[in-house]
């Protein structure tokens, strides 16, 4: 994957590039070039009722489609803003160079063939891209882009999309994906399909910021193998959010296995699915871990749009599927309020008195079938001031006698939303029983139809967080990420803990006063500082010290300080380590907890702030966040609270409370060491932080730092 160097996030893009992007994605006129590829690709566009020009280039055929042929693109009748370049590799560099100095705005390069087949590929493709110049070239190795909007289709395949006037954007690095998605069965509106293969000229950034510029865009998804340029990325995150288009994401291929060598347990912890979730959440990127909950998302925020809160009312026929709803919802952060005292008696006057009348309700099978108490006891529950109103329903095949029961649950649940005006969905438990001409007419109420209850919740949990990104507007200031330079030494030092811990120091970090010495000087020293202490070996090359049986804790005497550098040099007998030096410390009793701070610098992400619950086990734990740096105190603070041991800072079941302020402070001096290093950081670990009770701070007592050098 490529490695880029950090822009400023407010440099502009490529704005030729870009603006012939804009012409490729709603062309007035379209070139098709090659032969029985091309001529698919006219009949897409006949199909879908492309109105405008689409001119066939083939030397060696007369007509197509009943279309004639041009020779040659420069042949063509005028430059087309769109071109689908359908012949082998070798030939397709060719028609490329063609295109752009005819002023073609864009193409789709279908052949594979260039940089996913080795260096003799990557070559062809670099000539490709020299080819293309400013033209818009997406590929190669793709299938291309489908506009449903304006009815064209610069795809040599089949598709199973159709004609709508708005919906949704999708972006995928694979053609079959993008392919499979258009043959949904989920009432999703596919405005547009573009698969974007090799991306030898635009990326992800480029699609973005283009479709976000599009009023008849109501969301963007995007299928993620790998990110190349973040800064881009990030810039264009920030145009959709300003133009209140949500980014709904679904990554893939985060397999660490050799991705490369760590020290530290910050960057053991801090692998590519953790700094993609701190990404994303910086940029208010929505992000989904399947395909199905993808397109449940996209539909709802389609249909309905961002929700203004997580208080839900849920309304379903069976005590089952309250229960499942109800665990869901709870569990992905949703409210369910009790009902009023004026809600309860008004239900009881529709439901039998063995009902039981709560949220989430089982309004049971008693008024099944009754459309005017259905609509009463949904409008009570919907006029209750909520957020969102739920009906769980799956409906029977098609043909079973008494169907009619369940289209009188849906139009109850139609006239209790009409009359309320609470955002509202109908949610299936199994995504197939929810069938087309049901979903199809709940979006023409602006009623959501999602399928799948997992899915379903999950969806809802991501319009929830959209509505939150949207109340706090877009952002004001940078988006930007601290993007370590390319190219840098590959020699890489490990500072022993005396080094690290004195750099941090420099910059506000808390450590106690310690001394690094000589192994016979160290009881003398030990006395000097007083008991009880900490001995360690010392050395840039025991990262992991507690793990080799280098610590000796909770020393007490001068024959106890001997004792343990005798046992440490045994530990480290067998280990080509030095044991000649040894630091000696105080050793900082009643911490409240412990806790790990690090920072691992990513070629492509930047540095990443990493919090967690601390000690031997942190790793294990697995009680950690990341956020990615530069970050205020806020942003620091949100992504504690979001932790487990932010309850044992707080005072977890009557024990003391913790130096909350003291941790903060300890943190922004991690990140501000990093900041100003970010050309050398590769790593840097405080495992672990002790924090002491409220008012008595916070201080590191292990440090480990790795730097490229000078």
């Amino acid at each position: 994957m490529d490695t880029l160097t950090a822009a400023p996030v407010d440099q502009p893009r490529d704005t030729g590039r870009r603006a012939n992007l804009r012409r490729l994605l709603s062309p007035r006129h379209v070139a098709v070039v090659g032969g029985r590829e091309a001529e698919t690709a006219i009949r897409q566009c006949l199909g879908l009722g492309f109105a405008g020009e689409i001119w066939p280039v083939n030397s060696k055929r007369a007509e197509m489609e009943g279309r004639p042929c041009f020779a040659s693109v420069a042949e063509l009748p005028a430059a087309p803003d769109a071109a689908l370049v359908a012949v082998p590799a070798e030939a397709t560099v060719e028609v490329v160079r063609e295109l752009a100095a005819r002023g073609a705005g864009g193409c789709v390069c279908y052949a594979a063939g260039f940089a996913e087949s080795g260096a003799e590929g990557a070559a062809l493709q670099a000539r490709l891209s020299a080819a293309a110049g400013e033209m818009a070239l997406v590929g190669p190795n793709c299938y291309g882009v489908l506009n449903y909007l304006d009815g064209v289709a610069l795809w040599p395949d089949q598709h199973g999309g159709q004609r709508v006037e708005r919906g949704v954007a999708f972006i995928t690095q694979s053609g079959n994906i993008g392919l499979n998605l258009t043959m949904h069965e989920r009432s999703l509106p596919l405005a547009s399909v573009i698969s974007i293969g090799n991306q030898a000229c635009l990326d992800f950034a480029d699609y973005i910021a283009a479709l976000a510029e599009d009023e008849r865009i109501a969301a963007i998804g995007l299928h993620i193998e790998g990110l190349r340029d973040v800064t881009a990325f990030a810039e264009a995150a920030r145009v959709a959010q300003t133009n209140g288009v949500p980014l709904v994401a679904l990554t893939t291929g985060h397999s660490e296995a050799g991705a490369r060598a760590v020290v530290s347990h910050t960057g053991s912890i801090a692998g590519t699915e953790a700094l993609t979730d701190a990404l994303f959440d910086r940029l208010g990127v929505l992000r989904v871990r399947s395909l199905t909950a993808l397109m449940e998302t996209l539909k709802l925020l389609t249909v309905v749009g961002p929700l203004g809160g997580r208080c839900v009312m849920s309304m379903s026929s069976s005590g089952g599927e309250a229960s499942l709803f109800a665990d869901l919802a709870t569990k992905h952060g949703f409210t369910m309020p009790d009902l009023s005292e004026v809600q309860v008696e008004a239900l009881r006057a529709v439901l039998p008195d063995f009902a039981a009348i709560a949220n989430p309700l089982d309004y049971n099978t008693t008024v099944w079938g009754d459309g005017a108490a259905l609509e009463r006891c949904f409008t009570t529950v919907m006029d209750g001031g909520c957020d969102l109103a739920v009906l769980v329903l799956d409906m029977p095949r098609k043909g079973v006698p008494g169907i009619e029961a369940w289209h009188t649950a849906l139009d109850a649940f139609i006239g209790a939303q009409a009359r309320t005006g609470i955002p509202a969905v109908v949610a299936s438990t199994l995504s197939e029983t929810l069938p087309a001409d049901v979903r199809e007419r709940m979006i023409a109420q602006g009623i959501a139809p999602l399928q799948g209850l997992d899915d379903a919740v999950t969806a809802l949990d991501a319009a929830a967080l959209w509505g939150e990104i949207r109340d706090r507007g877009a952002p004001t200031t940078s988006t930007r990420t601290l993007i370590p330079p390319a190219g840098r030494p590959a020699t890489v030092r490990t500072l022993d803990e005396g080094d690290s811990k004195r750099r941090l120091a420099a910059f506000g970090l808390t450590v106690p006063e310690s001394r690094v010495v000589a192994a016979a000087d160290v009881p003398d020293v030990a006395a000097e500082i007083g008991f009880p202490v900490v001995i360690k070996a010392v050395s840039g090359d025991l990262p992991h010290k507690s793990e080799s049986g280098a610590v000796g804790l909770d020393v007490q005497s001068r024959k106890d300080a001997a004792a343990a550098v005798e046992q440490i040099r045994a530990a480290l007998a067998g280990v080509a380590v030095s044991a000649d030096r040894f630091l000696v410390e105080p050793m900082v009793r009643d911490a409240v907890v412990e806790v790990i701070v690090g920072v691992t610098a990513d070629p492509r992400f930047g540095l990443a702030l990493v919090l967690g619950s601390g000690g031997v086990l942190a790793e294990l734990v697995g009680d950690t966040c990341t956020v990615l740096l530069p970050a205020d105190r806020g942003a620091v603070e949100a992504v504690l609270d979001s932790l487990k041991v932010a309850r044992l800072i707080d005072g977890y079941r009557g024990r003391p409370a913790g130096d909350r302020a003291a941790l903060l402070d300890a943190i922004e001096a991690v990140a501000a060491f990093a900041e100003a290093n970010c050309d050398r950081l590769v790593e840097l670990d405080v495992n672990p932080l002790l924090v002491l009770p409220d008012g008595q701070g916070a201080v590191a007592v292990d440090a480990l730092i790795r730097l490229t050098d000078d």
